[in-house]
C-alpha cells in the first residue's frame, strides 16, 4: 500500500508490525517515541502525574527534554516556584537536556538547532506546538501534561492513524511573502478546525524551493487548523539543516506516490500578498491591502513562529535606517541564545536598537500572554505570533492580529498595519 509520511513514520514505530490495513487511518498503533519534551508550564504536572502512577525512573534521561522557555527568567513567585519542581526533578532523574538560563530557549526553535529532533522520528510535547518539527520531517505533536507523564515513564503511546489533507503550493512568491502567508493562507481555507485530528502534508514546488526555517513556520502552526500534525518530506535540504545540527545518519523521507489522501487544495501563489490574521481567530484572514490605516501600540517580532535568524533579517532589512514609530513598543525576542548572537554578528541587532527597538531575552515572552510585552485594555497589537485568540496577550479588551516579519516590521515604522513595499 502507498503510504503518506504520517503512516510511514508511525509504521516504523510501531511496537509491532503492522499490515497495510493496521496502518489505514482510524487504527490505533502502539508506538516507541524518540523525544518527550515538556516546559515550564507544562511540566510540573507531568511530574506530579509521573510520581502519582509511581513511576520511579524515565524511560531514558538521554530522550527527555525539559526547557524552560515561557516565564524566563522567571517574573514572580509562581513561575519560580514550577521552575524548582522541575528542576529538583531533573536532577533526581539525571535529566541530559535540561534547559534554564542562558543555555535556554523558545523550546521549538531550540531542539531542531541542538539536533535533538530530525527526520522520521516521532516526538511528543506537552505544548501544542510540537507539530513544529514535522518542517524536517518528524511526526511531532502536541499532548496532554498526564500524557506526557506516561510517555516520560513508558517510552511509548498510542496514536490514532490521522487522514491526511494535502496541501500543494505552486508559482512563485513575490517579494515580502513568505511561508508564515503560505500557513495563514492554508487556515484561512480550512478555518480553525478543518484539520481536526488530520495530518497536513505539505509539498509543491514552491516547497521545495522553500528555506528550512519557512517550513518550521507552516508546520508550527498546523494547529491552528486543528491539524494533529504538519508534514514535509525530509529532503536534501531538510538533511543538511540536520547535519549542520550535528545529527548524522538521517535518510530522505518522501510520502510514497499514489498515497491515499482525504483532501487535496491546490494553491498558486503567483501574485499573492501578504496575508494578516485579524482578531480573534487565527482562520480570520485577509489580504493586506484590504487593512486600511489600522493602528497598533504594540509589535512584537519572535515566537517559536517566527524568531528565528532569517525572521530577523527580514525585519532588520525593513527596519534598517528607519525609526519605530514614536508612542509605539517593537519588541524583538531571538528564540535562542545562538540566533541571538548570530544577530548580534550580523549587525542586526544594533540595526534593530538604532530603530527603537526592544530587545529582550530568548523567551515565549508576551505569545501566551505571559510577561515581556502584556496588552492593555484597548491595545492593539500585530505578532509574528502563532495565535490571536481574545485575551492571548493580555487584556480581554485588546485585539491582536497576526503576520510575517516583515510586515511586523513595516507597521512598527508606519503605525499602522502595512505593506513593507509601501514605506
Amino acid at each position: 500500500m502507498a503510504r503518506t509520511l504520517a503512516q510511514k513514520i508511525l509504521a516504523d514505530h510501531s511496537t509491532m508490525p503492522v499490515t497495510d490495513a493496521e496502518i489505514e487511518p482510524g487504527r490505533i498503533v502502539n508506538c516507541r517515541l524518540d523525544l518527550v519534551l515538556a516546559n515550564d508550564i507544562t511540566a510540573p504536572l507531568a511530574i506530579k502525574s509521573f510520581k502519582a502512577m509511581g513511576a520511579k525512573h524515565v524511560f531514558d534521561k538521554a530522550r527527555i527534554a525539559l526547557v524552560m522557555d515561557h516565564f524566563t527568567p522567571q517574573k514572580d513567585i509562581a513561575s519560580a516556584e514550577q521552575v524548582m519542581v522541575i528542576r529538583k526533578f531533573a536532577e533526581e532523574q539525571d535529566i541530559v537536556y535540561y534547559f534554564e538560563g542562558g543555555d535556554a530557549g523558545v523550546e521549538h526553535a531550540l531542539l531542531p538547532e541542538l539536533g535533538l529532533v530530525g527526520p522520521g522520528d516521532l516526538v511528543v510535547g506537552a505544548d501544542s506546538h510540537t507539530c513544529t518539527y514535522g518542517g524536517i520531517g518528524a511526526f511531532a505533536t502536541g499532548m496532554g501534561s498526564t500524557d506526557i507523564a506516561a510517555a516520560m515513564a513508558l517510552g511509548e503511546s498510542w496514536f490514532k492513524v490521522p487522514e491526511t489533507i494535502r496541501v500543494t503550493f505552486s508559482g512563485s512568491l513575490d517579494d515580502n511573502v513568505s511561508g508564515k502567508d503560505l500557513i495563514l493562507w492554508t487556515i484561512g481555507k480550512l478555518g480553525v478546525d478543518g484539520a481536526r485530528y488530520k495530518a497536513l502534508e505539505f509539498d509543491g514546488p514552491v516547497i521545495e524551493a522553500m528555506p528550512v526555517e519557512g517550513r518550521l513556520t507552516m508546520a508550527n502552526m498546523a494547529i491552528e487548523a486543528g491539524g494533529k500534525v504538519g508534514l514535509f518530506a525530509a529532503d536534501k535540504a531538510a538533511l543538511e539543516y540536520c547535519k549542520a545540527a550535528g545529527r548524522t545518519g538521517d535518510r530522505e523521507i518522501h510520502a510514497d506516490p499514489g498515497a491515499h489522501y482525504e483532501q487535496h487544495i491546490t494553491c498558486d501563489v503567483t501574485g499573492m500578498e501578504p496575508l494578516v490574521a485579524c482578531p480573534h481567530l487565527p482562520e480570520n484572514v485577509r489580504p493586506i491591502s484590504e487593512l486600511d490605516n489600522i493602528a497598533v501600540n504594540q509589535v512584537i517580532i519572535g515566537s517559536c513562529t517566527n524568531g528565528r535568524i532569517s525572521d530577523l533579517r527580514a525585519a532588520a532589512a525593513v527596519l534598517a535606517g528607519r525609526k519605530v514609530k514614536k508612542g509605539l513598543r517593537c519588541i524583538v525576542l531571538p528564540a535562542t541564545p545562538k540566533i541571538w548572537k548570530q544577530a548580534l554578528t550580523e549587525g542586526l541587532i544594533e540595526t534593530m536598537l538604532d530603530a527603537g527597538c526592544i530587545i529582550g531575552p530568548p523567551s515565549c515572552g508576551p505569545c501566551l500572554g505571559g510577561h515581556l510585552g502584556i496588552l492593555g485594555g484597548g491595545e492593539r497589537a500585530l505578532a509574528t505570533t502563532n495565535r490571536n485568540f481574545r485575551g492571548r496577550m493580555g487584556s480581554l479588551e485588546s485585539e491582536v492580529y497576526l503576520a510575517n516579519p516583515a510586515v511586523a516590521a513595516a507597521t512598527a515604522v508606519a503605525g499602522v498595519i502595512s505593506h513593507p513595499g509601501k514605506l
